[in-house]
Formats: structure tokens, C-alpha cells, sequence
């Protein structure tokens, strides 16, 4: 198992991502009590600067050569912890919101074995791709939309939690040849 330093633990770009694991608890606190507008607005708030800080941490990370492969292990889970959190609160608010989170998790749990698989044969992901980023960007952009407007038409809550269902299952069959190309390495 790999020892990381304590320079690597406390890099800039690493503390962004440990920030924004302190600002879940945050976010799901103001948004299960929120009841007025400006409570909503609060919450909202808390999510943008957790995803300007996710934005910021890669950007400084590759501009001032802070690249570690514990922040390649961090940022992610970060992500992952982040939208599980905002997922479940909206839950509450939202029952198709459960069907979005199952297949949250079956997407997110098929990318860690396949990944972990390929890992133990000595091949990794060569990164995120553009559909994954989109994925991940478009899944922020209508749990923030859900989160900032309560009182938005349950018609139109549902319209965007399927049209993002729709994307996350777009997203999960087009990295399936991406591990089995994966796969195609070790088994050569």
C-alpha cells in the first residue's frame, strides 16, 4: 500500500477537497431545516461554492504542480459523498428522487469495481471522460436547480430528475467499451 507524506495530506488543492467534506454536513443541515426562500437560497449557496472550490482544487493542482494521487483518490470521493448527500435531502421534497439515487449508485458502484478490476491488472482509466464530466456537471446543475427552487411545478421537479436519469444511463453504457477495452490490455 502506498505511504503518502504529510506535504502530500496538507496540499492546497487537497485541503479544497477537504473543505468540501465539511460543507455535507453544512448543506444537508440548512437544507432539512430550511423553510423559508432565503433558507433555500442559503443551501443553494453552500452547493456553489462547494463546486467553485471542486473546480478550483483541479485547477490549482495542475497549474502549480500539486497533482498527488491522494488528491486523485480525495476529489473524487469528494464529488461522489457530495451529490449522495444532496441527492438523499432531495428525497424529502422529491420521490422520484430515489430512482435517480439507485442509479446513482449502480452507476458510480459498476465505475468503482470495474475500475478496481482493471486496477488490480495494472490498467487505470486514463481519466474522466467528456461524458462522464457532462454527467457529473448536469447532475449538479438539477440537483442545484431542485435545491434552489422549492417551490418549483412537481411536473417539472420530476421532467429533470428523468431527463437526468436518462443522461446518467447514456453515461453508464458508453464507459461499458471503455473497460472492456480496458480489459482487452491485460488480457493481451
Amino acid at each position: 500500500m502506498k505511504k503518502y507524506n504529510r506535504k502530500e495530506f496538507l496540499s492546497i488543492p487537497n485541503c479544497m477537497g477537504y473543505f468540501r467534506l465539511i460543507l455535507i454536513p453544512v448543506f444537508c443541515m440548512l437544507y432539512l431545516r430550511a423553510e423559508l426562500s432565503k433558507d433555500y437560497y442559503i443551501a443553494a449557496l453552500v452547493l456553489l461554492v462547494s463546486s467553485l472550490t471542486d473546480a478550483l482544487d483541479g485547477f490549482v493542482a495542475r497549474r502549480f504542480n500539486m497533482i498527488t494521487e491522494f488528491g486523485k483518490l480525495l476529489d473524487p470521493v469528494a464529488d461522489k459523498l457530495t451529490h449522495a448527500a444532496i441527492a438523499i435531502c432531495l428525497m424529502f421534497r422529491y420521490p422520484n428522487m430515489k430512482y435517480l439515487f439507485v442509479l446513482m449508485i449502480i452507476k458510480e458502484g459498476f465505475m468503482a469495481v470495474m475500475g478496481l478490476w482493471n486496477l488490480k491488472h495494472g490498467v487505470k482509466l486514463d481519466g474522466a471522460k467528456w461524458f462522464g464530466k457532462f454527467c457529473t456537471a448536469s447532475l449538479f446543475c438539477v440537483m442545484l436547480v431542485l435545491v434552489a427552487y422549492p417551490k418549483i411545478a412537481l411536473a417539472t421537479a420530476n421532467l429533470l430528475i428523468f431527463m437526468e436519469m436518462g443522461i446518467m444511463l447514456l453515461t453508464l453504457i458508453l464507459y461499458i467499451p471503455q473497460f472492456y477495452k480496458m480489459r482487452k490490455k491485460w488480457d493481451s
